[in-house]
């Protein structure tokens, strides 16, 4: 519940301290008149340049100096700086959740829903969680960005911005980074190189970077099966013969290897035409998912007593492989009136993991648990291609009207495919079900899904400076989608086991699904500069998601009474879901740019949500619509120069986010145990605080050393809408990090230590403990698990440049 007098108590903290700071920068100012002033960083949010603190929105900016000083290699690490924005790092196997001012309806698992935030790289969407390597900057843009940069972004954007190629000096970078975690057997590292090289002086450049990192993991698979459909996968736990006969440990088993690679050239026609290409490629081999099942099983079960801190219980490993692909060419005109620009991209994502689901096909009650060696692991295939395409005029000069017009499409075409495997089932229904024959392949389900959505937008923004003090834009944005999609699922192994098919045969009758809408989006800010340090901002803006198809094939009437897998009427479409933000805003500078203090009080709205489900029949994934829900708040950042030597730096984020209407059908089609007006929604704490603290000085003469320390806390996480459905709390906590990094001209060096005291948390969780049961006389308990944040790593990192 929200306490006053703890959101009043941080509020003055922040305030008093920040002024504490800026009167010790003035004392200190006086003895050493320094001159030192805090970085400005120009970002290109609003579509123009313009630094931080003149942006009228909230955005906070990461350049690479901060992104090496706090050890940031991933957005994971981003989002430990940005209030507002929650970021669960699931490790490489899953895709993180991304979270803006608690807009969450799913569990605080990952989730189908693709999210409330979109992700670009400089100006193309992609979803992608790129390693920040050779990264100009990060823009944060937190509250709702459907004027100008469309679908996906109901609670913000996203934007990874590349170095660009530089056209008049020759430059080599080689980097590297060596690192130890607790609980891991083995070194991790990152190593790599950036070349930046003229072809013709101030006209034409090329930039290039390879980087491959290596975690090598710190969870192990301590209980996979060591011949699938032989061994048994639940042996007598107390007797280690029959264990270490059936049972095998994969140490470190959710490790990843990523290479990120990344070419660009940059041509400048003339003094008004310019022209970059870039070609992005990432792939990122992982081993198994950073979930535990510590304190997460049956205490009646043998296998709850011996399952340690950094263990998991799954009777498989669970490798994925995804592959990301981006090429980009992006133009600028001057057209003396405007500037035109450009944006054309070609995406592409591949990605192909198994995953065990013993647990969910033994509940499904088709016999399988009579097989006393059974477990069954899934196979997971998807593609992606993209093609978007921008075009905007922005105005230049210095008249009071400055507008921008733009047109926007977007294609994305997708083809996922899903393959279980039961190994030995079949030959063992041959003999005791008396089947006819069996399939050497053991495919027990198969599904296809096949999706082409098409986006096209019109976009504009008004801007007019009323007074020298107060500037007012209006923006709009029409949009227009269309969803095309198609899917098939069959029953490979039963049809041979029982309805006499042959032994390889497939049958895929696809069912086709259409969705399309339009509509408009709006967006009023107003900006009044009290003074030429101190300005203000209100803003009512508006965001969206696409609706369209599950994919499901409509579920027969009467079912069947085999296997099945289908949706029912209500299940198979879904619609767009909206946002709208109220947002009054700060922006200060103050003793000659030694200290920044930025405010933003805010109230979002949230309608038609969509949520992630599974269909009543077979438990096939899916998209529906639930009631409106709530969020508000305040979010403060403040920097600050306390002398020469120290700068300072922190930020608190509250958040209240809440449903705002009841959602009986959320959990289930017959409505019990809803969801109910005024329920918390989960997956982000109620309050974050981060704070930062650089030391500088010089040494050996010409040398420099920074020692960096860096806390990040939060309060705790519920797992699920108003803790229904068996939801639970997962305590907040707080982490670490320090640093010492010591520079010369061309090299430099560090030494790091993360989680510094070695905190255990959990972070989220999969499933819940209602998957702790006993169906069909077997236990099912291993789809629920959590996971875990990386224990304390000690690391050191080099870093060596040569311009020529």
């Amino acid at each position: 519940m929200f306490k006053p007098s703890l959101l009043t108590l941080a509020i003055s903290s922040a305030v008093s301290g920040a002024f504490i700071f800026s009167n010790s920068a003035v004392a200190q100012e006086e003895v050493t008149a320094t001159n030192k002033s805090l970085e400005v960083i120009e970002v290109t949010a609003t579509r123009r340049s313009g630094s931080v603190q003149n942006a009228p929105l909230n955005i906070t900016a990461l350049d690479a100096d901060v992104m090496k000083d706090q050890n940031i290699g991933e957005l994971a690490d981003v989002a430990r700086w940005v209030p507002g924005l929650t970021i669960t790092d699931q490790g490489g196997r899953s895709g993180s959740p991304i979270i803006v001012r608690g807009l969450n309806t799913n569990s605080s698992g990952p989730s189908s829903d693709g999210g409330t935030v979109a992700t670009y790289v400089n100006e193309i969407p992609v979803s992608v969680d790129m390693r920040l390597v050779d990264i100009e900057r990060v823009e944060v843009l937190i509250g709702p960005q459907g004027t100008l940069y469309g679908a996906g972004t109901l609670g913000g954007a996203i934007r990874y911005m590349l170095k660009e190629p530089e056209l008049d000096f020759t430059s080599v970078e080689v980097f590297g980074d060596l690192f130890q975690t607790q609980e891991s057997d083995s070194l991790g590292g990152e190593g790599g190189f950036i070349v930046n090289l003229p072809i013709i002086e101030d006209e034409l450049a090329v930039r290039a970077s390879l980087n491959v990192y290596e975690d090598p993991g710190f969870i192990d698979y301590a209980y996979t099966v060591r011949e699938p459909g032989v061994s048994l996968p639940d042996p007598d736990w107390s007797d280690s013969s029959a264990v270490n006969e059936n049972i095998k440990n994969v140490e470190d088993a959710n490790g990843e290897t990523t290479t990120t690679g990344r070419i660009s050239v940059r041509w400048k026609a003339t003094e008004r035409l310019e022209a970059t290409l870039n070609y992005f490629y990432q792939k990122q081999d992982s081993e198994g998912r950073s979930i535990v099942h510590y304190n997460s099983l049956n205490e009646d079960n043998g296998l709850s007593d011996i399952v340690g801190k950094y263990e998991s219980a799954y009777r498989y490993e669970e490798p994925r492989e995804k592959e990301d692909q981006l090429l980009s060419l992006e133009l600028k005109a001057d057209l003396g009136f405007a500037e035109l620009v450009s944006a054309t991209g070609i995406s592409s994502f591949d990605a192909d993991g198994q995953r065990d689901q013993t647990d969910l096909l033994i509940r499904l009650d088709y016999g399988y648990e009579e097989f006393p060696a059974f477990s069954s692991f899934t196979r997971e295939i998807e593609e992606e291609d993209t093609f978007t395409q921008e075009l905007r005029l922005v105005s230049q000069g210095d008249s009071d009207l400055n507008w921008i017009v733009g047109a926007f499409y977007n294609k994305i075409e997708t083809d996922a495919s899903s393959k279980e495997f039961t190994p030995g089932f079949g030959d063992f229904a041959v003999e005791n079900f008396g089947a006819s024959q069996s399939r050497p392949d053991e495919l027990e389900y198969f599904s296809v899904d096949r999706t082409e959505i098409t986006e096209s937008a019109l976009f504009g923004e008004v801007g007019y400076q009323v007074t020298e003090k107060l500037d007012v834009t209006i923006g709009m944005r029409l949009y227009q989608y269309d969803v095309e999609s198609e899917s098939a699922v069959d029953f490979p192994l039963f049809n041979t086991l029982f309805d006499g098919a042959a032994a390889d045969a497939i049958s895929l009758n696809f069912e086709k699904n259409e969705a399309d809408d339009n509509g408009s989006l709006f967006k009023f800010n107003a900006k009044y500069q009290f003074t030429n340090s101190v300005m203000g901002y209100a803003t009512v803006s508006e965001g969206f998601r696409i609706g369209g198809s599950n994919g499901l094939a409509p579920c027969p009437d009467p079912l069947p009474a085999n296997q099945a897998g289908c949706g029912s009427p209500e299940e198979m479409l879904y619609d767009a879901d909206t946002t709208t933000n109220y947002e009054l805003g700060l922006k200060s500078t103050w003793f000659r740019s030694q200290l920044h203090f930025n405010a933003a009080l805010f109230n979002v709205d949230w309608d038609d949500a969509q949520i992630a489900g599974a269909t009543d029949v077979g438990q096939l994934p899916y998209l529906s619509n639930a009631g409106s829900a709530n969020a508000k708040g305040i979010e403060l950042s403040t920097r600050a120069i306390l002398s020469d030597s120290f700068t300072v730096y922190a930020t608190y984020a509250y958040t209240k986010a809440e449903l705002t209407s009841d959602a009986p059908f959320l959990f289930n089609a017959d409505g019990t145990d809803g969801a109910e007006d005024s329920d918390r929604l989960p997956g982000s704490p109620e309050h974050q605080f981060s704070m930062g603290i650089n030391y500088q000085t010089d040494v050996f003469s010409d040398k420099t050393l920074d020692i960096n320390y860096g806390l990040t806390a939060q309060s705790d996480v519920i797992t699920r809408v108003g803790l229904h459905d068996n939801g639970e709390t997962l305590p907040g906590y707080s982490l670490s990090n320090i640093s010492a990094k010591l520079t010369a001209d061309e090299w430099s060096t560090t030494l790091y230590v993360d989680n510094l005291f070695n905190k255990y948390a959990f972070t989220s969780v999969r499933r819940s403990d209602a998957d702790i049961t006993t169906a069909n006389g077997a236990d099912i308990q291993r789809n629920y698990g959590h996971f875990v944040n990386q224990p304390l790593t000690v690391g050191v990192k080099f870093n060596y440049k040569f311009e020529i």
